[in-house]
């Protein structure tokens, strides 16, 4: 299998997180009947530590799409090179990190880590491209 197949495996688990976490930090602030109803009713606002978990997943979903057509496209062009794994692990690391550092609210260093996923990007799609 190619290890571009592999990272897209490992990002689908780590989107399991991002979601469970969110899902779970904000169930435990609104109830399980919240989470079980239709949620049309108007909530406070979420806890900072939800929040927070609530919004790196969102950034996560914002960029997990790119990172999709960027490594699967490689795989299926037959461009795959020790760049695209080294960038798509660069990417999945990063990402990883960028979860917790997020949760607890680091501010300057999760800026850092997203920047180097997207450096784990442009690695995967410059060597893609150009091949």
């Amino acid at each position: 299998m190619a290890v571009e197949l592999k990272i897209l495996t490992w990002s689908c688990a780590l989107l399991l997180v991002h979601i469970f976490a969110a899902a779970h930090l904000k169930t435990r602030q609104y109830g399980v009947k919240w989470n079980m109803g239709a949620r049309d009713e108007t909530l406070p606002p979420l806890n900072p530590l939800a929040g927070r978990l609530v919004r790196a997943q969102a950034n996560f979903m914002e960029t997990y799409p790119v990172a999709i057509v960027g490594l699967l496209g490689a795989v299926i062009a037959g461009q795959t090179s020790e760049m695209t794994a080294i960038g798509g692990w660069l990417w999945l690391a990063a990402r990883a990190v960028y979860l917790p550092l997020y949760g607890i609210g680091v501010p300057v260093v999760r800026t850092l880590a997203y920047g180097v996923s997207m450096v784990g990007l442009a690695l995967v799609f410059g060597a893609f491209v150009s091949g």
